[in-house]
């Protein structure tokens, strides 16, 4: 889902108050930018955002990181097979602010949390109070007022040095099958989307956004036309499910499941959304299982390793073809890391874990992936990973070339799956009429990520001619 450039900047200052001074001094900063991304072209705006302070035991500097603005030229040229698509990189944890900034708590994980309320001379008791009133106890407080039962001084500091809120809620939309879509403003003015979907079982789930559009460009997916705006911060990540189960809880129950499947490639943004996945298993706040937390991505092979190394959570990986004919196309990160490279370290990173099956999300296209050949192949493909595949209903949107593949194609393939001996699932559209279903969100707007050239041997399956 993510195919341009887009950057979380890191520059290091000696710390002096002139520095300080001068970060502070005006609402924006220019700072230089990369070179040009070979795809798009991109205007940058970069604001200071957060400045942290190391502790009194680090090195005398400061770091501000600015999450860039950008906007997608949808002008190619051509796109190389040795295309080099973006990594993500390492993000930066701010604990402490300067004397008149606050700290956005929802950014931090309880460990943090705890060392920024006793830096202010309060116990840690209060700081695990503070984060029951935050994340647990049917609170999910959103301003000092409703802080009940804390210190009156701990909450003036709060007042003073604290901000609980990192996003603003703009709109509700109710779909006729009771999927709602929820829009969030943020601080800069981008907004992102988030959707709650019922279940009568008790398996309600609320799927968060953890990018402002994606830079993957897949072929099939309405937030890839809108290229990379930006990187969500984790507070803006853990928000998204703090806010859905404050408002819609005592519409639709118990919210038990999270999936990082809304707007963004989460791997791209890997730092904040592995930070973010942390304090929603938090036992002490949401406390959500961390089986129940599924993180999806396209395939960026180096941050699915680390991961699985260091999260808790279910992995599903959105494989969607079973060439690398197909997904080159469709899937353009696999110009990268091609289908056999993918596979192989799923298969040997899954040696090491215990009752652990990654999810196989495959997105049905009418005459482009949902042949008996082609499900014969994933079969071979899946081979010794333990797995579990989830066929899902390709639900269109204005521009789409493809067309979503028929129930009873559906069920075909599932069948010849399910015979070969793999764990296989059917995933139907929810929330489509109000473009809340898989692959619906965001809002590409003018400049718009490109298509690319389609293979000539499915140029009538689009209905293009040849």
């Amino acid at each position: 889902m993510e195919m341009g450039y887009m950057w979380m900047r890191r520059v290091r200052f000696g710390v002096n108050p002139l520095s300080l001074a001068m970060a502070y001094s005006s609402s924006a900063t220019t700072l230089p930018c990369f070179p040009p991304h070979p795809l798009f072209s991109f205007t940058c705006f970069k604001p200071p955002h957060l400045i942290s302070l190391p502790s009194s035991h680090g090195p005398r500097s400061i770091s501000i990181s600015t999450p860039s603005s950008c906007s997608s030229a949808a002008s190619l040229l051509s796109l190389p097979e040795n295309h080099d698509f973006p990594d993500g990189e390492r993000g930066q944890t701010y604990t402490h602010l300067p004397k008149g900034s606050k700290v956005l708590l929802k950014g931090l994980n309880y460990a943090e949390f705890q060392e920024w309320v006793q830096s202010h001379g309060f116990k840690p008791g209060q700081a695990l109070m503070l984060w029951k009133r935050l994340y647990g106890d049917n609170i999910w407080a959103h301003d000092i007022d409703e802080l009940k039962g804390l210190n009156k001084d701990f909450k003036k500091m709060l007042s003073e040095h604290a901000e609980l809120r990192a996003l603003s809620l703009k709109d509700i939309l109710t779909a006729s099958d009771g999927t709602r879509k929820i829009l969030f403003a943020l601080d800069d003015g981008l907004v992102i989307e988030t959707v709650v979907i019922p279940c009568d079982r008790g398996r309600t789930t609320v799927c968060v956004s953890s990018q402002v559009g994606c830079a993957m460009n897949c072929q099939f997916c309405y937030t890839g036309r809108m290229g990379l705006r930006r990187h969500l911060t984790a507070a803006e990540i853990v928000e998204q499910a703090v806010y859905a189960r404050r408002l819609l809880s005592g519409d639709v129950g118990s919210i038990t499941n999270v999936v990082f499947m809304g707007m963004g490639e989460p791997f791209h943004n890997i730092e904040n959304v592995i930070k973010a996945a942390d304090i929603l298993v938090d036992e002490q706040g949401l406390h959500f299982s961390p089986r129940k937390v599924t993180v999806s991505t396209s395939g960026l092979v180096p941050q699915l390793k680390r991961f699985l190394h260091e999260s808790k959570c279910a992995l599903a990986v959105s494989l969607n073809a079973t060439t690398d004919e197909v997904r080159n196309w469709i899937m353009p990160i696999n110009r990268k890391y091609k289908l056999s490279f993918l596979l192989e370290t799923l298969r040997e990173e899954l040696t090491f874990k215990n009752n652990y099956k990654v999810l196989f999300e495959y997105v049905m296209l009418a005459g482009i992936n949902d042949s008996i050949e082609d499900a014969k192949r994933l079969i071979d493909l899946v081979k010794g990973i333990p797995c579990k595949i989830n066929l899902i209903s390709f639900n269109p949107h204005c521009g789409s070339q493809f067309r979503p593949s028929s129930d009873e194609k559906m069920i075909e393939f599932r069948n010849i799956l399910a015979e070969g001996g793999c764990i296989v699932f059917m995933r139907f559209s929810r929330g489509d009429d109000q473009m809340a279903a898989c692959g619906q969100l965001g809002k590409p707007g003018s400049s718009q990520a490109p298509l690319l050239r389609v293979p000539e041997q499915f140029r009538v399956a689009l209905n293009l001619g040849v």
